[in-house]
């Protein structure tokens, strides 16, 4: 028995694949495309794990995944592939439509294709699980109701579009081809292997820079904080037991603003790496101007998954942000290795004002 991962190199994907195979699962086929988010070194572990086999590749190369998906015959694929920073994608939203909205249409049919090609019995059990976000939804005021799966899609960044595209995609696979798919929809991740262009490893990053630590307008923005392990631990569980034909929003149940994530990973670090200076690095903070459209509030309801799957997040915020502080103080070798100087180009250029 075999799984297709896609993105597996990415900062989700390979903590998935990682927890996965942890775990004991059957063999990951991995397909990435390695783009600057995706790192075989997030990877090292598993890399000499004969049940884990790394292809280099597209989701959008439909030969390519008809090969592999001949090749292995998984049992599901679970698809992480996607460009994800809302930022980049207000820069430049076209990478955004090819990958997230092209390449999942030609991964559906890849998919699709080879599934009605099955035994029965094959057939009948094969899984499509594609992983998304609460982005989708749009933007909350202080007061409303968290995202439940209900809520109608609202999606305000080129991002937040493209995952909303996709999900459509899925869902009008299923209605239309009877394709066994999976929806889950998540709330900000953050711990080990997360790319240093999102709000926790790039503070981290920055604070032991000496460099300034960049928040956006009031930092009032809120959103609901989600350890990775805890959602690699809630994809099993919908891999597992999910309807088919559902959508599971998948929540920490840790509303923050962002200016008390900053505030907070700086107190933690005044603690496990004091400055030279004596001083805190809550110092460092600097506001700069907004992100344009920038949502105010994400929330996610995670009542139908806890109530059907019995599922909910181990960790609470404190823990999970001084585990997630911890890895990168010691793991420095792997954030130097990866803030290039086209790393160093894009965060000045982002966040000049």
């Amino acid at each position: 028995m075999t799984i297709l991962v896609t993105g597996g190199a990415g900062f989700i994907g390979s903590n998935f694949v990682l927890d996965w195979l942890a775990a004991g699962g059957e063999a990951v086929v991995n397909l990435d495309k390695l783009t600057y988010a995706g790192n075989l070194e997030n990877l090292r572990a598993v890399a000499d794990d004969p049940r884990h086999v790394f292809v280099q590749g597209d989701i959008g190369d439909s030969a390519l995944v008809s090969r592999l998906l001949a090749r292995h015959r998984p049992r599901a694929v679970i698809n992480f592939a996607a460009e994800s920073h809302v930022d980049r994608s207000i820069r430049g939203p076209e990478d955004f439509i090819q990958t997230n909205v092209v390449g999942v249409f030609r991964l559906l049919e890849a998919a699709r294709a080879w599934w009605q090609a099955l035994p029965a019995l094959e057939m009948e059990n094969f899984r499509f699980l594609h992983v998304s976000t609460d982005e989708v939804y749009g933007s909350l005021a202080e007061d409303d109701p968290p995202f439940a799966e209900t809520r109608a899609y609202q999606p305000n960044s080129p991002y937040a579009a493209s995952k909303a595209a996709s999900d459509h995609l899925v869902r009008a696979w299923r209605h239309t081809y009877g394709l066994p798919v999976l929806t889950t929809n998540c709330s900000n991740n953050y711990g080990p292997y997360q790319f240093p262009e999102k709000l926790i490893p790039l503070m981290i990053h920055r604070a032991l820079s000496g460099e300034t630590l960049p928040v956006y307008g009031d930092g009032q923005q809120i959103r609901d904080w989600l350890h990775v392990g805890d959602h690699c631990a809630a994809l099993r569980r919908v891999l597992e037991a999910g309807r088919v034909g559902e959508t599971y929003n998948i929540g920490g149940l840790n509303e923050k603003a962002n200016l008390e994530v900053v505030q907070t990973l700086c107190w933690i670090l005044d603690e496990m790496r004091p400055r030279e200076d004596g001083r805190s690095y809550a110092g460092q903070i600097a506001f700069v101007r907004d992100r344009q459209g920038h949502d105010r509030r994400y929330a996610i309801d995670a009542r139908k998954i806890q109530n059907e799957l019995d599922w909910r997040p181990a960790r609470d915020f404190s823990s999970g942000l001084r585990h997630t502080i911890a890895w990168y103080l010691d793991h420095a070798g792997w954030v130097e290795s990866i803030t290039s100087g086209a790393y160093r180009v894009w965060v000045e250029k982002q966040y000049a004002s």
